[in-house]
């Protein structure tokens, strides 16, 4: 993929599948266009302590870079409670789980467009009735 220039929604489908590499829980895509300026999309994601934060955050930039698009700007990586990966026309918020609630960027931009993004690679499990062990007498 290098060397390929790819459209804003694709950028930012692509950051929130290199997010759910190191199993980013809550993935979404706002679509602020027609919202704001400031960018094309952002993409929301959470982890469950600041470690996990800062190897998603690491995961997408790395992954990013891979494919030709660097980060144009970086913030809160030492303090692993919210980092934002600034990709100019789409920006990952990477957050802590209670961080997230407490900032709910979903609230805040309400007004736009949501899609949820799930991992492709996990497989749905179909839970099947275990027989039962209690036996009728008849």
């Amino acid at each position: 993929m290098k060397g390929i220039v790819l459209t804003t929604k694709l950028l930012a489908k692509k950051t929130a599948q290199f997010a759910l590499i190191k199993k980013a829980a809550d993935v979404v895509i706002l679509d602020l266009h027609g919202l704001t300026s400031m960018a094309d999309f952002f993409v929301v994601c959470s982890g469950d302590s600041d470690t996990q934060v800062r190897a998603i955050a690491d995961a997408v930039e790395e992954e990013m870079a891979a494919i030709g698009d660097r980060v144009w700007h970086k913030e809160g990586y030492r303090e692993g409670q919210w980092i934002l990966l600034d990709f100019v026309d789409v920006v990952v918020h990477v957050f802590h789980k209670d961080t997230r609630s407490f900032y709910n960027l979903e609230k805040l931009w309400g007004d736009a467009p949501t899609e949820h993004v799930e991992d492709a690679r996990v497989k749905k499990t179909v839970r099947r009735k275990s027989p039962s062990t209690k036996r009728s007498k008849e």
